[in-house]
């Protein structure tokens, strides 16, 4: 099948309530009479509160309808065939991230090691806690509009500093669901302890300090630095893909230990996928749609897994490292790899 590319300004198809249900509306403005079409038209299953709904003619047109939900906000649905080539480009994308994590993690590591509170030092403490906590990056316009938080807006009230260096976060997040995430990192700790403490300012923990005084950091500043210190274009997005993809990995090579019959290898999945979700403050669809790669999956399915890394490695971890990262990682990587 070769896809065609969309285009939303031309016309298309329509829908019209109609009872509990709606009417799809042809290129002429009346109801579709083929069943085919309308076959094809409820399969993408629309969802009912979307308005202004286009829905493309052509059934190998890479967007397949398209709306504005109850928010306002414009959404489209895609091609099954185009979902599964982006999700392929997209995870060999977090791959390469992966392969470059050893190099960042040392930059990090160079920049927190400073004194002050600049861009630089500040930055990296927060991709510091991405690369550990697995955070959102959270959205100015989510907080205002929502009350709800990421990292680059919790507020200092939303932040503990514990002797030993350990942070702990308790906020509201994505989804109004409540997160509680603490990480332990002696040279995060420091910092978010001072920006923490800092006299005036904005209710924000997140800010850097120049000649001019104290400047917030937004979403844009830490997928910036981002960008700078992985020499990519990657996203605090792809941190938490990667990661996702390791603690599944990790749970799956743990369950292989247990019965290894397909209906356990089947609940395992479920209960794997389930313990991501909740790490990650998704729901179970979102964590298997969207951030774990699937080649994981299918690796288990084959009897393949990271179990004998873990093995050689037992629970031990190099001090401050989690134990998902370091030598873990590179079997990981060393598993999708062979999968490609």
């Amino acid at each position: 099948m070769e896809l065609q590319r969309s285009d939303t300004g031309e016309p298309g198809y329509g829908r019209r309530r109609a009872g509990k249900g709606f009417v799809f509306l042809g290129l002429d403005g009346r109801p579709l009479q083929d069943p085919i079409e309308k076959e094809r038209i409820r399969s993408l299953v629309i969802p009912p509160a979307w308005k202004d709904v286009w829905i493309c003619p052509d059934p190998d047109g890479h967007i397949q309808a398209m709306g504005t939900d109850a928010a306002g906000r414009r959404q489209y649905l895609y091609h099954e065939a185009w979902r599964e080539q982006r999700d392929q480009e997209k995870h060999e994308h977090v791959l390469e991230l992966a392969e470059r994590l050893p190099k960042v993690r040392h930059t990090l590591d160079e920049h927190l090691s400073g004194r002050g509170y600049s861009r630089e030092r500040v930055l990296a403490a927060a991709v510091r806690l991405i690369d550990l906590g697995f955070f959102r990056i959270g959205g100015e316009s989510y907080a205002a509009e929502n009350g709800t938080f990421g990292l680059a807006t919790v507020l200092r009230e939303h932040v503990t500093c514990r002797r030993g260096g350990e942070v702990t976060f308790e906020y509201p997040a994505k989804g109004s669901k409540d997160l509680y995430r603490a990480v332990a990192e002696e040279n995060v700790c420091k910092v978010v302890s001072g920006l923490k403490r800092r006299p005036g300012g904005d209710p924000e923990l997140l800010a850097h300090r120049t000649r001019d005084g104290w400047h917030d950091v937004t979403t844009s500043d830490i997928n910036e630095y981002i960008r700078e210190v992985t020499a990519g274009d990657f996203t605090a997005k792809d941190f938490r893909t990667w990661h996702a993809t390791v603690l599944a990995a990790v749970g799956l090579a743990v369950s292989v230990r247990a019965d290894g019959g397909d209906t356990a290898r089947r609940r395992a999945i479920v209960r794997v996928v389930k313990e991501v979700a909740a790490y990650l403050g998704n729901t179970p669809a979102v964590a298997r749609a969207s951030y774990i790669d699937p080649r994981i999956i299918e690796c288990y399915e084959n009897g393949e897994t990271v179990a004998p890394v873990l093995d050689r490695l037992g629970v031990e971890a190099s001090e401050g490292e989690l134990a998902t990262q370091g030598p873990v990682e590179q079997a990981v990587l060393d598993l999708l790899r062979a999968a490609r």
